[in-house]
């Protein structure tokens, strides 16, 4: 039977939980994810948990926060004056809003802390800092 290996198009049903036990994404009722292995376009510590599965073996797999969205950076944290920000704009903690650098890239950040004067973003990816652990299940080779 054939292994994956890198190069390879996969597609794998997953399940991914925070050391809580809370279920922070899933492919369940969706189709499946789709990449190509050793292509960059997942994390890195899952990406490397394939090769070498067949179609239809499962694992557990668990990606320390360095192999997943990296550590949780203090200085992605920065205050804006509320003045910067449409009035439109509905401020509230936990929002996700799309920002634009300095460079004209675009970037998510998410509202952490909202005051009169002003409003602290945070571009930290959300799973930052954290270790995940995923259930998969390889369900095709390409």
């Amino acid at each position: 039977m054939t292994e994956a290996k890198s190069g390879d198009t996969v597609r794998l049903h997953y399940k991914g939980t925070l050391d809580d036990g809370s279920v922070f994404d899933s492919s369940e009722g969706r189709d499946p994810l789709e990449f190509t292995v050793g292509s960059g376009q997942i994390i890195p510590g899952l990406d490397k948990a394939i090769p070498g599965m067949k179609i239809d073996d499962e694992k557990i797999v668990r990606v320390e926060a360095a192999e997943a969205y990296g550590p949780h950076n203090p200085a992605a944290k920065q205050a804006v004056p509320r003045s910067n920000i449409p009035e439109n704009v509905p401020l509230e903690v936990g929002l996700q809003l799309q920002a634009q650098t300095e460079n004209g890239q675009m970037m998510s950040v998410t509202v952490v802390e909202v005051s009169d004067d002003e409003v602290i973003l945070d571009a930290n990816h959300p799973l930052a800092g954290k270790d995940l652990t995923f259930e998969i299940r390889l369900i095709g080779i390409n």
